[in-house]
């Protein structure tokens, strides 16, 4: 750990009373097997969807349950909450061994997703409920607003044209690189290209239209990885 607890509490928005929480919230099993993060990341995993399903509900309340998971599940991803680990600089203050450290598990998603849901259980521990739904909420505020039931309902061509145009960049084009099989099972590899970030990525289906869809998806979240934190 390169930098102090204080120094975390500074960038989370939070003072523990009991330091030791936080400690074993951002401690990795290969530095200790009794007391490290696993049990408090599997608590605040529960809190975490707990307090995501609460908002979700409260900003769409004719929403079915179906349109509500896959919102919550854009939420508590372990991407997403990699990111939000890496946006309060988590992986500064990670506790590991020296090999674990060297090979890079202080930036690795899976570290940080549980660590960042260990903390949350921290907090509850630490202070209950009411500050662990400030917390939350104060990191999850412009997600939770960005969030619109109508992009559910859109594919992933279609949101990826509109954001492009949004951003008043050049419409992406869809090539077909190769295909496989006979022609009575065929799968199409598609590469989508992004002129204006010189970006490409890559689909697969069994037609070319979800080869297609495979391809812009990769390329959503490639714009997702990128956004600034």
């Amino acid at each position: 750990m390169t930098c102090s607890l204080s120094s975390l509490c500074e960038k989370i928005g939070y003072s523990f009373n009991d330091k030791a929480l936080l400690l074993r919230a951002v401690t990795h099993r290969s530095f200790s097997r009794k007391s490290n993060y696993e049990r408090m990341e599997f608590f605040g995993d529960s809190i975490l969807n707990f307090l995501i399903s609460e908002a979700l509900c409260k900003q769409f309340p004719g929403a079915t349950e179906g349109q509500l998971s896959r919102l919550r599940s854009s939420l508590v991803k372990g991407k997403t909450l990699a990111k939000i680990g890496r946006e309060i600089g988590l992986s500064e203050h990670l506790v590991m061994s020296p090999p674990e450290m060297k090979r890079g598990g202080f930036k690795r998603d899976s570290v940080l997703a549980d660590s960042f849901e260990a903390i949350i259980g921290a907090i509850y521990k630490d202070s209950g409920m009411p500050e662990c739904h400030t917390f939350v909420m104060r990191l999850y505020e412009s997600r939770l607003t960005a969030l619109s039931l109508d992009d559910l309902n859109k594919d992933p061509k279609t949101q990826l044209q509109e954001f492009v145009q949004k951003c008043k960049m050049a419409l992406p084009e869809y090539h077909v690189t190769s295909t496989e099989g006979q022609a009575h099972d065929q799968i199409f590899n598609v590469r989508c290209d992004l002129k204006d970030k010189e970006w490409s990525t890559k689909g697969r289906g069994e037609t070319r239209r979800k080869a297609e869809q495979m391809a812009a998806k990769a390329m959503i979240e490639r714009f997702n990885e990128a956004l600034p934190v």
